[in-house]
C-alpha cells in the first residue's frame, strides 16, 4: 500500500480551505507605482510617486529602474519625472480593443436586475436612434412592450435622454427632427433637461410616455471618454422612486461607472 504524501490533503479530508493562487509580492508591490501613474494620469517625481504608492523613494527608485527596461515606465529628460511608457500604452490600447462593452453589459444586467428590483436594459446607437439590445426582467413585473431591437424616444425616454446628453450634437438633432421634434435642443426646457442628466449622469422620465410608468438611465463611457451604450431600469410609478438620488438612480450609476472603468474609463468621467 503507497501512502500519501503528507503535504497533500486527503480524498476524505472534509476540511478543506481553498487558497487563493501564489503570486510574487514583489511584483505586486512595484505594481502600486504603476497604479499610482494610471489613477493620476501625469508624470510624476519620484518623491510623489513614492509617496502615493506608500513606500519611500530608496524602495521605488530599483523598481522603476526595472519597469523603465521593459518599456512600462519612462522618465523625462528633462524634469526626471516619472509616467507610463510606450509598453504601458500598447497594452492599454490591445486592451480597449479586445474588451466588448456589448458582451460586458450583457452579463450584468440579470445580476442588475435582482438588485434593483426592476427590469432593466442595455441599449446602444443605432442606425434609426437609441436601440434596445437587451432586456432582463426583474422581480417587479412591468407589462411594456419593450424588446430587444426596440428604438427609444430620444425626447421621451430616459434612454434617449441619455444619448442627447453625451451624444454628438448632431446625430441627435436629426434623430429629433425625425421624431417630429425638430429643433428641441434649443428648446430651454429641454436643454435645461439635458444639462441636469450631464449634471448627475442620470435620466429620469416619470408618466412622460405611457402613464404609469418611470425610468431611469444612464452612460457608459469608454477608455476615450465617449458614451458606448446606456444602462436603464423601467417600473411602475407607484413604487419606482425616479429622482437622480433615489436607491435606484445610485444602483444603476455604480453599475455603470464599473462598466465604465472595465472599459478603461478613468473614475472622473466614468
Amino acid at each position: 500500500m503507497t501512502a500519501m504524501p503528507p503535504d497533500l490533503p486527503s480524498a476524505d479530508d472534509e476540511d478543506i480551505t481553498p487558497r487563493s493562487p501564489r503570486g510574487i509580492q514583489s511584483v505586486e508591490v512595484g505594481g502600486q507605482l504603476l497604479k499610482v501613474l494610471a489613477r493620476t494620469g501625469r508624470r510624476m517625481a519620484l518623491k510623489d510617486l513614492a509617496g502615493a504608492a506608500g513606500m519611500t523613494a530608496a524602495k521605488a527608485h530599483p523598481y522603476l529602474v526595472s519597469f523603465g527596461k521593459l518599456g512600462l515606465i519612462e522618465q523625462d529628460a528633462v524634469s526626471g519625472h516619472y509616467g507610463l511608457g510606450p509598453l504601458a500604452m500598447q497594452l492599454g490600447l490591445i486592451s480597449l480593443q479586445q474588451v466588448d462593452p456589448v458582451r460586458l453589459a450583457i452579463a450584468e444586467l440579470p445580476a442588475l436586475a435582482q438588485r434593483i428590483g426592476y427590469t432593466v436594459s442595455a441599449s446602444v446607437w443605432g442606425d434609426n436612434g437609441p436601440t434596445i439590445i437587451r432586456v432582463e426582467e426583474g422581480p417587479t413585473a412591468v407589462y411594456v412592450a419593450m424588446r430587444h431591437g426596440t428604438t427609444a424616444s430620444v425626447r421621451h425616454t430616459a434612454t434617449g435622454k441619455v444619448f442627447a446628453a453625451f451624444g454628438p450634437r448632431e446625430r441627435a438633432a436629426a434623430a429629433l427632427a425625425a421624431e417630429g421634434f425638430a429643433g428641441a435642443l434649443q428648446d430651454p426646457a429641454f436643454a435645461a433637461e439635458l444639462e441636469a442628466v450631464r449634471t448627475h449622469q442620470v435620466a429620469q422620465v416619470t408618466d412622460q410616455l405611457l402613464p404609469g410608468i418611470s425610468a431611469l438611465a444612464t452612460p457608459v463611457f469608454d477608455g476615450f471618454g465617449q458614451l458606448v451604450l446606456c444602462l436603464a431600469v423601467i417600473g411602475p410609478s407607484a413604487t419606482l422612486q425616479a429622482g437622480p438620488h433615489s436607491p435606484a438612480a445610485q444602483q444603476l450609476r455604480e453599475a455603470a461607472r464599473h462598466l465604465s472603468r472595465r472599459l478603461g474609463a478613468q473614475a472622473a468621467g466614468a
